[in-house]
């Protein structure tokens, strides 16, 4: 048998899709996926509305380089501590209220922002917007998998992650058009107004779903494995090189994400040279890129599962390489001048550093026992966001003493790009979802 490869199940072995309580449910399954893809894509719109209305605000308020990245990284300040506790009320709060109320304090943060403010009260209002938006995405995975058999997770999960992609994809020629109509104040009312829509929806349709076991299959074509224990040490489970290595994965791919949506808009428009306009157009295109791309490789995931080929291939190394050669194109087009191509290798690097989120989280949830996922995914998440709090301030820093502002976010791409290389390929062999779900099997047994 080839390596990486496993033998098909038999035509006797239960699919976990199979029962009727599951065919029951599949229909509002996908209506709570849409609604999990609308508040990932609000969360991302939140994200990158300081990024667009950069210039203004910085005009407006008299900041500096150094000061707005303040701003930028402030958002991650509690990102963590509300990633952990979202996590641990995520096993204790029906996903309908506690989304519904995460949701609510997004609005709450964004509103005040509509009137004149002062640098002290944006950064408030971003420490704020940053704790409630800390377990969205921890959430709306442990809520999505709740709806769907370990085998056919890995697409959902991409759907859920490419609402990052489509968030800023809209928000960006939007909200460009309402700073530049009226003002950057407006935009942030429609993003708050937005938010309470969601909110309402929410409460109306969404909720978690019946899938109370992690699900053994891995995949289309994977065997029957031992089912994980209901519990594990959180020390052991993080022990597990799997989950080393995804944390470091996520970690870089996040400071990408997080300097994409701090700094892409200004780097345009001041290291580059673009009007406005054009630059909040040209900010679109990334996340267009990236919201295909997650989607295309979470079927790809599924589909070379379904072939049978292992986790260790589909949730792994095909994640960990996807980053890495982001992480390539994102030297590559900081050492190139204004043009078709470094544009083309900037959109590529997005693509491909988005791309395999759902795949790897799919991965997580074969290591992760189900009723520790909302916590694992929660202690996860707030590890990563770290990215997102060092990565805008040393762009910042490096914008403010670079000879000239193309210069510095130069310098601070070609550090990303090469930190990012370097993690993902540790990560690349250090995960094996597999390998460590049979070890925590194993010592479950001994225990």
């Amino acid at each position: 048998m080839p390596v990486g490869q496993q033998s098909p199940p038999s035509d006797t072995t239960p699919r976990p899709d199979a029962s009727p309580s599951s065919t029951r449910s599949r229909g509002r399954a996908w209506i709570v996926l849409a609604l999990l893809f609308c508040l990932v894509l609000i969360n991302f719109a939140d994200k990158v509305i300081v990024g667009l209305s950069g210039v203004e605000m910085k005009s407006e308020l008299g900041l500096d380089d150094a000061q707005f990245g303040i701003i930028q990284s402030s958002f991650f300040w509690l990102f963590a501590v509300g990633s952990i506790l979202g996590g641990w009320l995520g096993g204790k709060i029906r996903a309908r209220w506690l989304f519904a109320g995460i949701a609510t304090l997004w609005a709450i943060s964004l509103a005040p922002m509509a009137a004149q403010v002062g640098f002290t009260t944006i950064v408030a209002c971003r420490v704020l917007l940053g704790f409630a938006e800390g377990p969205t995405t921890a959430l709306a995975m442990q809520v999505a998998h709740s709806w769907f058999p370990a085998h056919k997770r890995a697409v959902p999960s991409s759907i859920v992650v490419a609402g990052a992609g489509v968030g800023p994809l809209i928000a960006a020629p939007v909200l460009t058009w309402v700073i530049t109509e009226y003002s950057w104040h407006a935009a942030f009312g429609v993003l708050a107004a937005f938010g309470m829509v969601i909110v309402v929806v929410w409460l109306l349709l969404g909720d978690s779903g019946p899938e109370g076991e992690p699900g053994t299959g891995s995949g289309d074509g994977a065997v029957h494995q031992p089912t994980l224990p209901d519990r594990v040490p959180l020390g052991r489970l993080f022990g597990t090189k799997t989950l080393i290595g995804m944390m470091l994965l996520f970690f870089v791919a996040y400071a990408c994400t997080s300097v994409k949506v701090s700094w892409l808009p200004l780097y345009l428009e001041e290291g580059l040279g673009y009007d406005d306009t054009t630059a909040g157009n040209l900010v679109a295109l990334p996340y267009l890129g990236s919201a295909l791309a997650i989607i295309s490789v979470g079927l790809l995931s599924r589909s070379m599962t379904k072939r049978g080929m292992s986790n260790r291939v589909t949730r792994g190394i095909l994640p960990s390489a996807m980053v890495i050669a982001s992480g390539l194109c994102t030297m590559a087009f900081s050492a190139l001048e204004r043009g078709h191509w470094q544009m083309a290798l900037l959109i590529l690097s997005s693509c491909l550093n988005s791309a395999g989120y759902g795949a790897a989280f799919a991965g997580l949830a074969d290591v992760i026992p189900a009723k520790q996922r909302s916590m694992a995914f929660g202690i996860l998440t707030a590890v990563y966001s770290l990215g997102g709090v060092i990565a805008p301030v040393v762009i910042g820093r490096l914008v403010a003493s670079g000879e000239t502002a193309a210069a510095g976010y130069g310098d601070g791409f070609m550090l990303l790009g090469a930190v990012m290389t370097v993690a993902a390929t540790a990560a690349l062999f250090l995960t094996s979802p597999d390998r460590d779900a049979a070890k925590l099997v194993r010592i479950a047994a001994k225990d």
